[in-house]
């Protein structure tokens, strides 16, 4: 995670003599971060923060008592998902808790750490939890959550990750189940520590793809280090006071790959699938199809371990290739604080391009793929120069102007609430990011033209973005550590006019049609290419209908969708506004 950097910050063992602070580096201040850029044509774009006119309630716990325990500055994330069938997105939150009820402690009923807000319309949220049995035993310290059709009866399921393991909440038509993993098979296991007591794993992020193009959707889940309340390390900034560890301190543990057996029943194929990795420390997870093969490959950011990339073989295993890729390090050389990343189509010939969040003075990474390497573009589309000061975790591509380019939204927070102690000009509060893509392949930062949502500082972690209110543009949802969510309405004029969504069905058992690619081509544009995925982001799930900004043209020339069984169709002159593709 971001604790990655604070080893440059010192750090000691309870026991030890404490470690003087190191010199001040200099950081841009916090008022650079949101510095625009001068843009070519008109950003026309708002924001507006709805979060408490909406009737969204939630509040983010940490659990945080003053111990400053591990887990309690990651999370948590968010999800929009279509639980009802209604069409219209929901919302899903996570949160933590106090530790006395997360560690097995007295509490005897809890309050739900996953909590659902149906969408009423008009940007009229109802927390359902209790209505919908969501939240019965569920989580004891929520992280990540990822959404599919898992059994094939045409709704959503949840798995939900965090503290000791994983949750699988089964939809049956807009109420839920929490199944035991001893139904489902989704038991991770634990690890032992030096006493010979027995722990759950810490879970992070997760994905869902149909690996072995059986039709059924499997899971891949991210697993970050051997943590417990018992083995949580000192650790400090400032030579003498406990701050958040730095998971160099920490064993990392395996991310996991379960293969669906119909009937919401999985069998763990890490070994079988040559996924097993014991040294990485993930936080995110994207799933990509990288040699255009219809198989799913995964990108995996590691926090101060190299990034993987899992090339999938097609005959039920992958090939680890990171290093080979070139996606592994910074363009120094050095593994970096991974934490969020996301991929999307980018630039005139639609390269596919990876970004990944990392820590303050470790500028985001971007790497472009070409072939069978990853190039590093940070630099020469100046992300990195915008990117330097800040902190971030969540990552998210997504046309925010419908002008038929991605741009780059970053939801960046400290995690060391004490940092500007030995840092100035660190903020622990950060604004938000929105890197708007120009003609020339280069991104300017246009944060302060959205609206104070953006520019306000907060812990921000989580991102997910979906067209919540059906008007065409990209709606947004970013986590705060310790706070209200920020959900955010994006007002574009003509958006109706300007955005095509594509909605891909698929066959049953596959009905969310995971891996299906979308081409869409139009005038004066370059082909924009988008994938029916899960995943992404950080610890989140996004809406799962591409959305594309025609610009000014006002249609597509030609739509072509491509199913994951191979199945293919083309659409001629397409308008704006929503295809069914089926």
């Amino acid at each position: 995670m971001a604790l990655a950097a604070l080893a440059a910050l010192g750090a000691c063992k309870k026991d030890e003599a404490p470690v003087a602070p190191p010199p001040k580096v200099a950081f841009v201040a916090p008022a650079g971060i949101a510095k625009p850029v001068p843009v070519d044509g008109d950003f026309l774009v708002r924001w507006t923060d709805v979060t408490r006119a909406s009737g969204v309630t939630f509040v983010h716990e940490t659990g945080a008592d003053g111990r400053k325990l591990l887990p309690e500055t990651i999370g948590s994330g968010c999800a929009f998902t279509d639980f009802d069938g209604d069409g219209d997105p929901d919302l899903v939150l996570l949160t933590g808790r106090s530790w006395g009820n997360a560690g097995g402690g007295a509490a005897a009923t809890p309050p739900s750490t996953i909590r659902l807000w149906r969408n009423d319309g008009a940007w009229k949220f109802t927390d359902v939890t209790d209505a919908s049995a969501f939240g019965v035993g569920g989580a004891p310290y929520a992280l990540g959550v990822a959404c599919a059709d898992s059994d094939g009866d045409g709704d959503e399921d949840l798995l939900v990750t965090g503290v000791g393991g994983y949750t699988f909440l089964r939809n049956d038509g807009g109420r839920f189940t929490v199944v035991a993993k001893t139904e489902t098979g989704l038991d991770p296991g634990t690890w032992k520590d030096s006493t010979g007591a027995e722990h759950g794993p810490l879970a992070t992020s997760a994905a869902w793809l149909d690996y072995d193009l059986d039709g059924r959707p499997d899971l891949f889940v991210c697993h970050y280090v051997h943590w417990s309340v018992e083995t949580d390390v000192f650790s400090t900034i400032n030579g003498k006071d406990k701050s958040y560890a730095i998971p160099t301190r920490y064993q990392g543990e395996s991310c996991r790959l379960w293969r669906n057996l119909g009937g919401n029943k999985f069998e763990d194929v890490t070994d079988r699938a040559k996924v097993r990795n014991e040294e990485g420390k993930s936080l995110g997870v994207c799933v990509v199809d990288l040699n255009d093969d219809r198989f799913p490959d995964v990108v995996v950011a590691n926090d101060t371990q190299p990034n993987y990339v899992y090339m999938n073989k097609g005959d039920g295993t992958f090939e680890e290739c990171g290093v080979r890729c070139g996606i592994a390090y910074g363009p120094d050389g050095r593994a970096r604080a991974g934490m969020g990343i996301d991929a999307a189509s980018i630039g005139d010939k639609a390269k596919l391009t990876v970004a990944v969040g990392n820590f303050s003075g470790e500028p985001v990474g971007v790497w472009e793929h070409r072939g069978s390497v990853f190039v590093n573009r940070s630099d020469v589309t100046r992300i990195a120069e915008a990117t330097l000061p800040s902190l971030t975790f969540g990552v998210k591509w997504g046309d925010v102007d419908l002008d038929g380019r991605a741009d780059l939204v970053l939801a960046n927070g400290h995690i060391e609430p004490t940092i500007q102690e030995v840092h100035k000009d660190i903020p622990y509060r950060q604004p938000i990011q929105v890197l708007r893509q120009m003609a020339d392949g280069k991104f300017a930062d246009v944060g302060s033209t959205l609206g104070d949502v953006v520019t306000t500082p907060r812990v921000h972690r989580g991102v997910a973005s979906a067209d919540v209110d059906g008007d065409g543009d990209l709606d947004w949802c970013i986590t705060v550590n310790g706070g209200p969510p920020v959900l955010i309405r994006a007002d574009l004029a003509d958006a109706a006019k300007r955005s095509l969504r594509v909605q891909v069905i698929g066959k049953t058992p596959a009905t969310d049609a995971l891996g299906a690619k979308v081409t869409v081509e139009i005038p004066g544009l370059p082909p924009q290419v988008q994938w029916v995925t899960s995943g992404g982001g950080y610890l989140s799930e996004s809406g799962r209908v591409p959305t594309f900004g025609l610009g000014l043209a006002g249609a597509a020339t030609k739509v072509t969708v491509r199913w994951p069984d191979g199945r293919e169709r083309s659409f001629e002159n397409v308008s704006a506004g929503l295809l069914r593709a089926e």
